[in-house]
């Protein structure tokens, strides 16, 4: 049967939820979607459909995808990232993966350039442990290791330590009077962390706060007075419930203001959110963090009793 490339269209979300349950089954990433995950992915202003996506098919179905969205921000390097699956296990080593690597290198700097002209681009290319054959890819299209980024979980049933609070802080549970102050503080925080980009106004509308995963009451911003100097925020999906049988939070943002680091902020947001998951009947709470972290970040997780289950390796080529 003969395979044809093209964009996706926002008609695709059952397709390509189909065909991320496929890669799943075989790879392991721990990310299961559903088809209205897919369609608000597809929905997305910030992803350009026409010319960011490309899709191989077969009787209708999608056998290999690369999606390559532009951040609206670059200080100072504008990063990209190429995502998407790549092939379907039952289709590799026909060089789908490779087209989809090649169609990356020379769009990539053509999106750049439209959104931020002159500016340094980065694009990234993140490999699961074990997925040895894209990893040869990535070298051979010039890619180099680069950092390591830890999924890391913790089982709810184990007992919860409670540190101080620090003095003058209180912990507050998110509300959208607090969303701005959230925003803020993740952009302070993550200002010096290796890939991050600042969020605007509408990726974090769009990527965090706005999305259907969110979690209002499973989220909090640590206050000392009327401002907020840390904050967590997490997402929940139930396609992960339904596929493991245990209630997930994934903690997708956890962030302290530099002034603050070091006196408890995010050992308190942290141990205050997992006690509130527990009530809400989550089994286990998870997180990503790079193991290169140099905010400490990874000793404050581990105290906190999370433990690796899975690592993702970024490669990266530079423009």
């Amino acid at each position: 049967m003969d395979v044809t490339w093209g964009p996706l269209t926002t008609q695709d979300a059952p397709a390509w939820a189909e065909f991320a349950a496929a890669v799943e089954a075989v790879d392991r990433t721990g990310s299961h979607v559903t088809v209205e995950q897919m369609a608000e992915r597809l929905a997305n202003p910030l992803l350009n459909l026409p010319e960011g996506t490309l899709a191989a098919r077969q009787g209708g179905r999608i056998i290999a995808l690369g999606l390559a969205p532009v951040r609206q921000a670059a200080a100072p390097v504008h990063v990209m990232d190429l995502w998407g699956g790549g092939v379907h296990p039952g289709h590799r080593r026909r060089g789908y993966g490779r087209r989809i690597i090649e169609w990356s290198l020379r769009i990539t700097p053509v999106l750049h350039e439209r959104q931020h002209p002159g500016k340094p681009l980065h694009l990234h290319l993140h490999v699961h442990d074990g997925n040895h054959g894209l990893a040869k890819l990535a070298e051979e299209a010039g890619f180099s290791p680069a950092r390591v980024f830890q999924g890391r979980r913790r089982d709810l049933a184990a007992p919860i330590v409670q540190p101080r609070v620090p003095e003058g802080v209180t912990i507050v549970t998110w509300t959208p009077e607090l969303d701005e102050q959230a925003r803020e503080v993740r952009n302070s925080a993550f200002r010096d962390h290796w890939g991050s980009t600042p969020h605007t106004p509408e990726s974090w509308q769009r990527l965090i706060t706005g999305t259907a995963a969110f979690r209002p009451d499973g989220s909090f911003l640590a206050m000392a007075g009327r401002g907020a100097v840390g904050c967590l925020l997490t997402h929940y999906r139930e396609a992960d419930t339904a596929a493991t049988g245990v209630r997930e939070a994934w903690i997708q943002i956890i962030a302290t203001v530099g002034e603050w680091r070091g006196r408890g902020v995010a050992s308190a947001l942290i141990a205050h959110a997992l006690t509130s998951f527990k009530a809400q009947g989550y089994g286990s709470a998870a997180l990503s963090v790079d193991a290169a972290n140099g905010t400490g970040a990874v000793a404050i997780y581990q105290r906190a009793g999370f433990f690796t289950f899975k690592s993702v390796s970024t490669y990266v080529r530079t423009f």
